[in-house]
Formats: structure tokens, sequence, C-alpha cells
């Protein structure tokens, strides 16, 4: 699909005759360079490759050390589906949806991806619509798994000389049963940036208020946070994350020096989204050339930061 400077179209694989894809892949393009791509693969959707507005990646798709932090990705552990059981009672079925393998306990599920688009907005903008199922993993009278939640992922984007803004809103509403969420750290909004980028190989750390590494942002609520780092051949590039405040009274960050950053209000309390609810959360991303003060992160983000009421 072509609309204005933006192609949005699936990625062709190159494989064998008689080999088949384990996922997929769906890239937007802006004035025929790859900007960032919609992934699916076996536990998740996720956005790979994220790249600046010259052409450098900024995420990490699958490091060794943690290969379930897809680049850039939302995801949650401890979702507990209410399940009606006899008499009229209610018993608790939780899942993990963050970690690909069981962990402490709870049997890992999937977010599939069952439909995406994309369409123009505005002169210059573009919006990429995402239908998404949050499927419990394989069980007694379930063998595709139960969907514990839907989800609806819009993802609008607009490119600048320097900058890409990703504007991310999550829409997740309970399936057949209400649900709980939480508490975790491993939740809700994620990044992991590529190696060179992280602390650990001489990247930055830093958020709105001047604090620097995971150790001192790790539990604030910071506005918002940004990773910077060398990319290649004398440049610097990095990406920001911005939770919309209106979205987030209890706002605390997980953000590491080795590269990840998670935040979403889930961390210290436990949100039920009963049948037929919508929780929805919203984050401001940008991924652009230069550090945080060259591309003016800061006053970038203050218009985001000012409609929430901050």
């Amino acid at each position: 699909m072509t609309a204005g400077p933006f192609t949005f179209s699936a990625d062709r694989l190159a494989l064998p005759r008689g080999a088949w894809a384990s996922g997929e892949r769906q890239v937007l393009r802006h004035r025929g360079r790859p900007v960032l791509a919609l992934s699916q693969g076996r536990q998740r959707a996720y956005v790979y490759p994220l790249y600046t507005p010259l052409g450098f990646p900024v995420t990490s798709e699958a490091p060794a050390d943690h290969p379930h932090h897809n680049s850039l990705w939302i995801a949650s552990d401890h979702v507990t589906c209410m399940m009606p059981a006899a008499d009229g009672l209610l018993e608790e079925y939780t899942y993990g949806f963050y970690v690909n393998e069981t962990f402490q306990g709870r049997a890992p599920g999937r977010i599939l991806m069952t439909a995406a688009r994309g369409e123009p907005t505005g002169r210059s903008g573009y919006r990429l619509t995402q239908s998404l199922e949050w499927r419990g993993p394989p069980e007694w009278a379930a063998p595709e798994g139960r969907v514990a939640a839907t989800e609806t992922r819009l993802l609008d984007v607009s490119v600048e000389t320097d900058t890409m803004v990703v504007d991310v809103t999550s829409r997740l509403a309970a399936a057949d049963w209400d649900v709980r969420l939480g508490p975790t750290r491993h939740s809700y909004f994620n990044l992991r940036v590529a190696e060179s980028i992280a602390v650990t190989s001489g990247g930055r750390l830093s958020d709105d208020r001047g604090r620097d590494g995971g150790g001192a942002i790790t539990g604030s609520n910071a506005a918002w946070v940004d990773y910077s780092g060398p990319v290649g051949g004398g440049h610097v590039a990095g990406v920001s994350v911005c939770p919309h405040p209106a979205d987030h009274a209890d706002l605390a960050w997980f953000v590491t020096d080795w590269g990840v950053v998670t935040v979403g209000p889930f961390r210290n309390e436990r949100r039920e989204i009963r049948r037929g609810e919508t929780t929805t959360l919203r984050y401001r991303v940008l991924v652009h050339d230069g550090d945080a003060d060259t591309a003016r992160v800061a006053d970038r983000l203050s218009g985001y930061l000012a409609k929430g009421g901050r």
C-alpha cells in the first residue's frame, strides 16, 4: 500500500523451495527507505527493525542473554484470567506473556497479530493498526489456548529530518472473562536497544531530570528516558520513550545499563480489566540521529507531556 511518502508492504522472505516461515514481517518505508517493520515471531508481535532517518538501527531483535527481548514490544507477566467454574465459582488461571518459556511456574502465552493495515494521516503521517490476541498456552479443553485478552495497537508515524516520531496506543480489552495484570516489573511497554548504544558499550542512558544510568532511574517517575550511543562510522543515534502522563498515575521505570527499558502502570499494583472493558495506554517514541541534546529530545517531548496535564 502506497500513500504519499509512505509504502507499507509484506517483506518477501527468501526461503528454499518447500520451506515455510514461522513468522512474518511487514515493512513501512518512507520515500523508499525502511523505517520500521511489524514483525510476528513465535511468541509475540513486535517492531523490528527500527531505524533513524539516516538509516541506523537502534534496537536488538533477540539478544542472546534475553531472547524474549524483541526490539520494541508490548507484553506483561502475571496475567490472571478469572475463569467461571462449577457452582458459579471463579478460579484464577495465571499465565505469562513476557518470557518465552515457563517462568516462575507460569506457562507462556502468545501475543498473535491477526490483522494489520496502514493508512495515511494528514499530509505527512501514517497510521499502522494491528489487531492482536493474547492467547494462553495449550491446555486441557483448550488445545489452541484460551484468549485471555484482545488488543488493538496503533502506531502513528511521522518522519522529520533527524527524528522519527512513533506514537503507540495500546487498547487492551478483556475477552470472555475478567483479566488482571500485575503487579510485575515485566510490564508493559518495552524496548531493548542495540548493543552499541547500551551503557555497557559506551552509550548514555538519561532522563528528563538529568539522571544517568539504570540505577538512578529505575523505580523513579521520570517523564521520559533516552538511550543514545555510537552506531558506527563515527555516528551517534538514539531512542527516547515517553509514557503519556494521563495514562500513568502510578509510573515506575525499570531500566538497565545493559539495554532494556520497561515502563507501565503495573509495577506496584494490580489492575483489573472487566469483561467488556478496555484499558488504553499511550507512549511516544523518538528515534533520532545524534544524542539527546542534539536531537532536542526535551523540547520535542514537552508538548506531548503538556497534553497530559503534567
